[in-house]
């Protein structure tokens, strides 16, 4: 009987077997474009740029090799320090990046009067080009702007926004954080609709305040939310500012404002460096990459909060 009970067992284990091989291989069917669109536009320019990087090419002429000479110098560009100084600070302004969207989005949903004409309001802005928004801009905060001429009002003097190099880069942010937040408000909406609303209620009957349940009820519900919007809004800032850049400030005054991605193209457009713009742009990758991952690792952790 044992004999037999194992003769009837070993073909359902190879059928087993071979319906799994076959999935796998089906599935495999399926990501195959998916990961070949990969390798080819992603995974292939980034090891060609690091060779480009190790060479000390110009223009279409191909350069000869030249090892981390270009990190070297990179080392010593006052120009690329300035530019790491300011993407620091940009850096340090994250923390406003989602705390804004996630709050606007919170009293949308809680229910505020007009809160559907909010939403497309602060929407709209993210549909716009860098161009427009720069062009927009440009006019708001000349000295002779709007913004000036309401400041005027309150008996405050006129303020250089782009010109001083004080406050042409956090003018900068403000410009691209007013242009593309409405996208983060817009997933953290989504989010919010899986917040169970019963917890909410629950947290209500006991006494919690507006702040304890925001701190211990939805802050921990949307932590995979907050996780994707910070991974995709320091590689946003990091590498979509460039129209701005170009628009309003072109980097000025001096370095004030120039950031890793418009020196990349200085490099590349004037200086007809393509080896040492390489070289920048693999700074850049490697930067935005340990910055995701700390994120992701931080906002992985299992904190009680």
């Amino acid at each position: 009987m044992k004999m037999g009970v194992s003769k009837t067992k070993q073909p359902l284990r190879k059928r087993g077997g071979k319906a799994r091989s076959e999935e796998r291989r089906f599935a495999f069917l399926f990501v195959m474009p998916a990961l070949l669109l990969v390798v080819v536009f992603r995974i292939v320019p980034l090891i060609w740029g690091f060779v480009l990087s190790l060479t000390d090419a110009r223009g279409v002429t191909e350069g000869a090799f030249i090892g981390f000479d270009n990190y070297a110098e990179l080392a010593r560009d006052p120009a690329f320090h300035d530019s790491m100084a300011n993407t620091i600070l940009l850096i340090a302004t994250l923390p406003i990046w989602i705390m804004v969207p996630m709050l606007l989005a919170i009293l949308i949903h809680q229910g505020v009067p007009g809160g559907k004409f909010y939403r497309a309001v602060y929407f709209f802005p993210a549909t716009l080009s860098s161009v427009i928004v720069g062009s927009i801009f440009n006019v708001l905060l000349r000295n002779d702007g709007q913004l000036n001429q309401f400041l005027e009002l309150f008996g405050i003097g006129a303020i250089d926004w782009l010109g001083n190099s004080n406050t042409a880069l956090l003018s900068l942010i403000a410009v691209q954080l007013w242009a593309t937040f409405g996208m983060s408000l817009l997933i953290f909406l989504a989010g919010l609709s899986t917040v169970p609303s019963d917890m909410i209620e629950a947290a209500k009957l006991e006494g919690a305040s507006m702040l304890q349940t925001f701190w211990h009820v939805i802050i921990p519900t949307l932590r995979p939310i907050i996780e994707f919007v910070a991974v995709v809004t320091t590689i946003g800032v990091l590498t979509n500012m460039f129209g701005l850049i170009y628009v309003l400030t072109a980097g000025g005054p001096g370095t004030s404002t120039t950031l890793p991605e418009f020196l990349i193209w200085i490099e590349l457009g004037r200086m007809n460096r393509p080896g040492y713009a390489a070289a920048i742009s693999m700074v850049l990758f490697v930067l935005m990459a340990g910055i995701a991952y700390a994120q992701v690792r931080i906002m992985s952790r299992n904190v009680n909060v």
